[in-house]
C-alpha cells in the first residue's frame, strides 16, 4: 500500500472515529440536558436556559408612511384595478429568461413559484444541477404594478425546507420570508401563501431566505418588478433585466460548489456565460431602461456598456430625482443591490456589455496555476511531448487564446474552460458576464440581427506605408 493511500485511509479512520465519538458525546449531553444540570455546571453555549421572548405587536397593520422618500406615485392605502400589460405598463424583456404568468382572481394577481431542482445549461458544453423555480435558472421575473393586491403561492418540490425573501419591497414582517424569523420554513411538498400589497414601485429581487448560502448558491432567486402606478417619467420602448450571480463549477462536475467564498469560475447574466448570454436587441433612437440587480454571493459588479453613457436612474430604493440622476459609462452594482440605467439607443452597433473586473469574463479559468506570462518556451513542447504526448505549454503569452486551443483539445468532461466564440474579425475571446448590446436601424423585429457592417470608413485597420510617412510615425 502506498504512502498517500495508507495516509488518506488512516486520515479517514480518524475522522470517522472522531464524528462517532462526538455523535455519543452530544447523545449523552442532550440526556443530561433532559435530566439537568449537576450543581455548580453551566451551560455556555445555546440558548435552551434563556427565558423565552415577550411576544408583542399590534392587531391591525398599517401602511408604513414614515420616509417620504419611498418610490410611491398614488396613495398606497386607494383601492385599484389590477395593473394590466401594455395598457399600464411596458413589459420587460428577459433575456434568456421569462416572466411569471399570474391570474386573477377577485381583484388579486395570483402567482405560483414551484422551488425545485433543475438541469441547468450555462452555455454550450457546461449543464448543472441546480436549484431554481418553475423549471428554469433563476427563477422568472414577477412583475406587476404599484397598488396591486398579489397572492403568490410557492410549492417546495426540493427535499430540504426553504422560503422566499422578497428583497426590498416593503410588506408586513410576517410575509418578509427569513426562517425562523418571521415564519418557519416551508416543508419539503407543502405550500405556503405570501400575501401582500405593493406599496412602491421599483426594481426588486426575491431569494431563499433560508441556508441562504446553500439554496442562493444553488440559484433560488429572481427579479420581482413593481411598474408605478402614475409613472413621472416617459416609458421606455425596451425595458431590459439583468441578474448577476456567481457559481463555482470544477471542470467534470456537475453541482455547483456553494462552499467556495472566492475566486468563482463561472459568472453569469440572467444564469448564463457568454457566449450562451442573448443579445439585447433594439431599434435605433429608442428609449432603453437596464434593470441590473446582483445577487452574488462575494462580489461587487462594476457594469459597463460601450458605445454610450448613461444616466443612473434608480436604485432598489426608489427614483433618483432628475436633479441628483448622474452620468456614466460603467455602474457598480453590489452585491444585493439593483440599479436602473437609462439612455437612448443613438449609436448604432454591436456594443459589448459586461463586468469590468476581468476575471468575470472569463469562463472556469483555474486559479493557483504557476505564472508563465513572459516565459521563453522554445523547445519545452518537444522535449515535455517526449514523455507526455499531446502536451502544450499554455499561458506564456497571456490568456487570449487559449478558449481557441480549447477546441481543438481534449477537455475535461462538462467544462468550457476559456471558452468564448468566433465574431465577425476574429475570435472573441470573452466568457462569464460578457453579452452584447445590438443596435439596429430598419429592423422588423427583435430577433438577433446577426453582426454589424461597419460603414465605409469607421472600420479600423492596418496603417499603410504612406501613412505612417505621413504623420511621421517610426515604427
Amino acid at each position: 500500500m502506498d504512502r498517500s493511500r495508507r495516509h488518506f485511509l488512516t486520515t479517514s479512520g480518524i475522522a470517522v472515529a472522531s464524528a462517532t465519538l462526538a455523535s455519543k458525546d452530544l447523545l449523552a449531553q442532550e440526556k443530561h440536558d433532559m435530566r439537568g444540570s449537576h450543581s455548580g455546571h453551566k451551560m455556555e453555549m445555546g440558548q435552551k436556559n434563556k427565558p423565552l421572548a415577550k411576544v408583542t405587536g399590534s392587531g391591525k397593520y398599517n401602511t408604513p408612511r414614515g420616509n417620504e422618500f419611498y418610490a410611491r406615485s398614488v396613495d398606497p392605502d386607494e383601492t385599484y384595478n389590477p395593473g394590466e400589460p401594455i395598457k399600464d405598463y411596458t413589459p420587460v424583456v428577459v433575456p434568456n429568461g421569462s416572466t411569471l404568468p399570474f391570474k386573477i382572481v377577485d381583484g388579486i394577481k395570483v402567482f405560483h413559484l414551484i422551488a425545485e431542482e433543475v438541469f441547468h445549461e450555462f452555455a454550450p458544453g457546461l449543464k448543472s444541477h441546480c436549484w431554481g423555480y418553475n423549471g428554469q435558472v433563476h427563477g422568472p421575473v414577477i412583475e406587476a404594478v404599484e397598488g396591486d393586491n398579489i397572492r403568490i403561492y410557492v410549492t417546495n418540490k426540493l427535499e430540504v425546507p426553504t422560503t422566499v425573501h422578497w428583497h426590498g419591497l416593503i410588506l408586513p414582517m410576517g410575509m418578509d420570508g427569513v426562517a425562523g424569523l418571521t415564519q418557519r420554513t416551508i416543508k419539503p411538498g407543502e405550500t405556503f401563501k405570501y400575501e401582500y400589497k405593493l406599496i412602491q414601485h421599483g426594481t426588486f429581487m426575491y431569494h431563499s431566505h433560508k441556508d441562504a448560502m446553500t439554496q442562493e448558491g444553488m440559484g433560488l432567486m429572481g427579479m420581482f418588478i413593481v411598474h408605478p402606478r402614475k409613472p413621472k417619467r416617459e416609458r421606455p420602448d425596451r425595458d431590459f433585466v439583468l441578474l448577476m450571480s456567481e457559481w463555482d463549477i470544477k471542470p467534470g462536475t456537475y453541482r455547483p460548489d456553494t462552499s467556495v467564498a472566492s475566486g468563482y469560475n463561472t459568472l453569469t447574466l440572467n444564469a448564463k456565460v457568454f457566449p450562451g448570454t442573448e443579445a439585447l436587441v433594439c431599434k435605433l433612437n429608442e428609449k432603453i431602461r437596464i434593470r441590473v440587480g446582483n445577487l452574488s454571493a462575494m462580489d461587487h459588479h462594476p457594469f459597463h456598456l460601450h458605445g454610450y453613457a448613461f444616466k443612473v436612474t434608480e436604485t432598489d430604493g426608489g427614483e433618483i430625482p432628475e436633479s441628483g440622476q448622474w452620468p456614466e459609462v460603467t455602474v457598480l452594482v453590489s452585491v444585493g443591490q439593483t440599479r436602473n440605467i437609462e439612455f437612448v439607443a443613438d449609436n448604432p452597433g454591436d456594443w459589448a456589455m459586461h463586468c469590468h473586473m476581468t476575471h468575470h469574463t472569463m469562463n472556469q479559468m483555474g486559479h493557483g496555476l504557476p505564472n508563465m506570462v513572459g516565459i521563453k518556451t522554445t523547445g519545452l513542447d518537444q522535449k515535455v511531448g517526449d514523455l507526455l504526448p499531446g502536451y502544450m505549454t499554455m499561458g506564456a503569452n497571456g490568456m487570449g487564446d487559449m478558449g481557441k486551443h480549447a477546441q481543438h483539445m481534449d477537455m475535461p468532461e462538462n467544462s468550457i474552460p476559456m471558452v468564448g466564440t468566433e465574431g465577425l474579425h476574429d475570435y472573441i475571446g470573452m466568457g462569464g458576464m460578457f453579452t452584447v448590446f445590438k443596435v439596429r436601424e430598419n429592423i422588423e423585429n427583435y430577433d438577433d440581427p446577426g453582426w454589424y457592417k461597419p460603414p465605409s470608413g469607421t472600420l479600423v485597420g492596418p496603417a499603410t506605408k504612406e501613412e505612417l510617412n505621413r504623420d511621421g510615425i517610426k515604427t
